[in-house]
């Protein structure tokens, strides 16, 4: 993945909606971007100190929250984590399209999918129960292919 390029797409992206991808956020995008495994919060942080010296949560949390606004990340709930999104020139920044995930409890890999049929079955549920849902994660724990060999 030619890294720069992928940077200077996200940040096209953000301005087309009329938002800019500070340094500050670019490096945290970068870092999220390298990372092998969904990364929490703090492991950012830390990250982030090594390379600038001085970093804070809020500063980390603030940068994450745009990110995921822009549709550039996405957030694991169980894993209180973040991912870069397999589709982030397709999401609508503040519309999360449907995804779900599929998260090795042994290796810690995780799979992003778009399956239409698990959303609209998602939806059609909500709908009979009188519920229209605003955005849906479905996260699945398991063993990824390799590790159930």
């Amino acid at each position: 993945m030619d890294m720069d390029a992928t940077l200077d797409r996200a940040a096209e992206q953000c301005a087309g909606r009329g938002a800019q991808l500070t340094p500050l956020r670019r490096q945290v995008l970068r870092l999220v971007l390298n990372a092998e495994h969904p990364v929490g919060a703090y492991a950012l942080l830390d990250k982030l100190r090594d390379e600038r010296g001085v970093a804070a949560p809020p500063t980390v949390y603030r940068a994450l929250d745009f990110l995921m606004e822009q549709g550039l990340i996405h957030k694991l709930e169980r894993l209180n984590a973040f991912l870069p999104c397999v589709e982030a020139g397709h999401a609508h920044a503040g519309h999360d399209h449907q995804h779900q995930f599929l998260i090795c409890k042994k290796c810690g890999t995780t799979t992003e999918l778009t399956d239409h049929a698990v959303s609209h079955a998602l939806e059609a549920a909500a709908a009979r129960a009188g519920f229209k849902p605003t955005r849906m994660t479905v996260e699945v724990e398991g063993l990824c292919a390799r590790c159930a060999a």
